[in-house]
């Protein structure tokens, strides 16, 4: 990238795809000096005149082209939300330090995500199943309010079931017309799913109250905190450690995470 870090390079969007009524995928091609990024790793990206914000990349870094998922909440995300493919936006990083892909290595991965929070995890989900030969089993349990809010559909109903290396377990808040599968919160299912801690490191992300909840849960079914790992990458502002919006006692997310251990994250006094 550029030696100033916070001058975004020129992209493209390529595609847009609507996964739920707020919620839009956008492939972007990146400039050709866009390092690789590891899975769990953030960019910046703007939206010339009007603004930035910080998206985790969705894609794996086998994949020329990144996507982002993006919810619609704010100006620069609605500007987003208007645009159309073709259209050029900026792009700097990727930032923080992603998910601990080799020191995972061998073991059976737990995915755990609700609503938004797929899309971190939707990266490492991609990077395993292509390299499936270092890891073990792969399990996700991912859930949102209703089967509308639930991102992905592709891929949680199509190319993952269809895949015998992962499992997926879907669950909604809410009785809804149609859905035939688990109803309640995913701390509940993860309990009722009961996964074994046995050499096996969890991945979360999702609502910080459905994180608290997980993380009892999984502490209940004999998860240490070092098999437990987070992203809090909704705590990034400038992605370079220069705005001190981000620290968590004297760490700072962008540039010490945004990954953490549960057992790091207990040392910080987050939990």
């Amino acid at each position: 990238m550029k030696t100033n870090p916070l001058v975004p390079a020129k992209a493209k969007i390529v595609s847009i795809r609507e996964e739920t009524s707020d919620i839009k995928t956008f492939e972007v091609e990146p400039p050709p000096e866009f390092p690789k990024h590891i899975p769990g790793q953030c960019a910046m990206v703007s939206v010339f005149g009007v603004g930035e914000a910080l998206f985790s990349i969705t894609s794996p870094p086998e994949e020329d082209n990144l996507e982002f998922s993006i919810k619609k909440t704010g100006k620069v995300t609605d500007e987003l939300h208007s645009m159309e493919a073709g259209t050029e936006i900026g792009l700097r990083g990727p930032y923080g330090n992603g998910f601990p892909v080799e020191e995972v290595k061998g073991k059976n991965l737990l995915f755990i995500g609700g609503g938004i929070g797929l899309a971190p995890l939707r990266s490492l989900i991609k990077y395993a199943l292509n390299n499936k030969e270092d890891y073990g089993s792969l399990q996700l349990i991912y859930g949102a309010r209703t089967p509308d809010d639930l991102a992905f559909k592709k891929d949680i109903y199509e190319n993952w079931p269809n895949n015998s290396d992962i499992s997926v377990n879907l669950s909604v808040d809410v009785e809804s017309p149609g859905w035939d599968g688990y109803v309640g919160f995913v701390p509940q299912y993860l309990e009722e799913l009961s996964p074994s801690p046995e050499d096996t490191i969890t991945f979360t992300c999702g609502p910080p109250i459905m994180i608290k909840f997980v993380v009892q849960g999984l502490e209940k079914l004999g998860f240490t905190p070092s098999q437990v790992i987070s992203t809090l990458e909704y705590k990034m502002k400038c992605g370079v450690g220069k705005c001190g919006r981000c620290n968590i006692g004297e760490q700072y997310v962008c540039k010490d995470g945004p990954v953490f251990t549960l057992e790091e994250l207990k040392e910080l006094n987050y939990f």
